[in-house]
């Protein structure tokens, strides 16, 4: 693991400046400290701001670059640049990738900055990842994963720096809710966000409630069963105040990606 962070602080040290995408979940955190560690004024953070992403994942990512003491900044993107994405097919990530390391490309240009940095790390190679290819293809750079740095490692070493975020759970987008080719809307985003939070309010870090039109999947870590048996009612209230007609808890628990598993690659 040491070998492998001091190829990524050789790596970042190397470079004139750069842009960091900033998410506030633990890659990205740590990417962020060592970058402005090493850079100081010639590391700058950016973060997105859309219906994708809760409004407490955005709050989550400016207490982060604060903390830090980085530049940052908030790139809106609204639902009409959001329109390929919520056509919803498996090329989803991807075209979602494109249009957001584009215009985090025009930022770094605006501010004159060479290197745009991304927070992947060396697990993201085990799951359906199209949007890998378009950070390839838009010259974004992903020194964690090319370090060979796993979560776990990533979760020791922000403990080290002293990140508060070394234990968050892993965060993704509220688009990867839905069964591909079912169409996303700004509307069932934030009916997903609305259903999340009452999750997240007793106190279950780890969830995700899928889409599956007028039913709603729950998948929690099997510790947190309990918590949903033992507060069915106000989840079942806050679900069908949503438009749920049927609300589920799926046996095998939270899996990173379960709408990937039907998918023939």
């Amino acid at each position: 693991m040491d070998k492998k962070l001091a190829h990524v602080l050789s790596n970042i040290k190397a470079m004139d400046n750069v842009l960091i995408a900033l998410s506030g979940g633990v890659d990205s955190a740590f990417l962020t400290k060592i970058s402005h560690d090493l850079l100081n004024g010639k590391a700058v953070a950016i973060t997105i701001a859309s219906p994708m992403h809760p409004q407490w994942e955005l709050e989550q990512a400016k207490q982060v670059a604060k903390s830090i003491g980085i530049d940052h900044i908030i790139l809106e993107l609204d639902e009409t640049d959001l329109k390929m994405i919520f056509e919803n097919d498996e090329r989803r990530c991807y075209h979602c990738k494109k249009l957001i390391f584009e215009r985090i490309k025009k930022v770094a240009e605006s501010y004159q900055i060479k290197h745009i940095l991304d927070g992947s790390n060396a697990d993201d190679h085990y799951d359906y990842r199209p949007g890998t290819k378009a950070l390839d293809e838009l010259g974004i750079l992903s020194p964690l994963k090319d370090a060979g740095l796993a979560k776990q490692e990533i979760r020791i070493l922000s403990k080290e720096y002293g990140l508060k975020t070394s234990d968050l759970p892993s965060f993704a987008c509220l688009a990867s809710r839905f069964p591909y080719h079912n169409k996303i809307s700004k509307e069932k985003l934030h009916q997903i966000e609305r259903c999340e939070e009452q999750l997240r309010k007793l106190g279950i870090k780890q969830y995700r409630v899928r889409y599956h039109d007028e039913i709603a999947r729950i998948e929690v870590g099997k510790k947190d069963f309990q918590v949903i048996i033992d507060n069915k009612e106000i989840i079942i209230k806050t679900f069908k105040k949503e438009g749920f007609q049927y609300i589920t808890l799926d046996l095998q628990g939270y899996r990173s990606g379960s709408l990937n598993e039907g998918l023939h690659l």
